[in-house]
């Protein structure tokens, strides 16, 4: 019966913790501190729960940053018109969003624009993030 309870016990623990690893957007991105980076794109994570893009985006004094811009899943970046096969590594984007608490270059994307013309909504539909800039 030990084992039993024990065994029981472990995958309840080990359930919980996809639901723990999860965050909020204020927990990790701030509201008051809207961005726009232009640069060209080094890398596309098409992962969950969320899709990365990676932008080298240029300084004033010349120095190139690489940025991670979180966006939403690929499923609903799907639902919004948005294919893997739109971000080629080198394509120049705009991307809007929110800068990081913690300093470093991140952010979280609410849109990405393309030299095109096209433009969406990179967030998921129940991110807390703000939705008008």
């Amino acid at each position: 019966m030990k084992k039993l309870l024990a065994g029981v016990a472990a995958l309840a623990l080990l359930s919980a913790a996809p639901v723990v690893a999860h965050h909020s957007f204020s927990a990790e991105f701030d509201a008051t501190q809207p961005i726009t980076l232009r640069g060209k794109l080094t890398k596309m994570d098409w992962v969950n729960p969320h899709g990365w893009l990676y932008i080298d985006v240029a300084q004033p004094d010349g120095k190139v940053v690489n940025w991670a811009i979180e966006a939403g899943s690929p499923n609903s970046l799907l639902r919004k018109g948005l294919r893997q096969a739109d971000f080629p590594i080198g394509i120049e984007v705009v991307i809007d969003g929110y800068r990081a608490r913690n300093g470093t270059p991140t952010a979280n994307g609410t849109s990405v624009k393309f030299a095109d013309g096209r433009n969406f909504f990179l967030g998921a539909p129940t991110d807390s993030a703000p939705t008008k800039r």
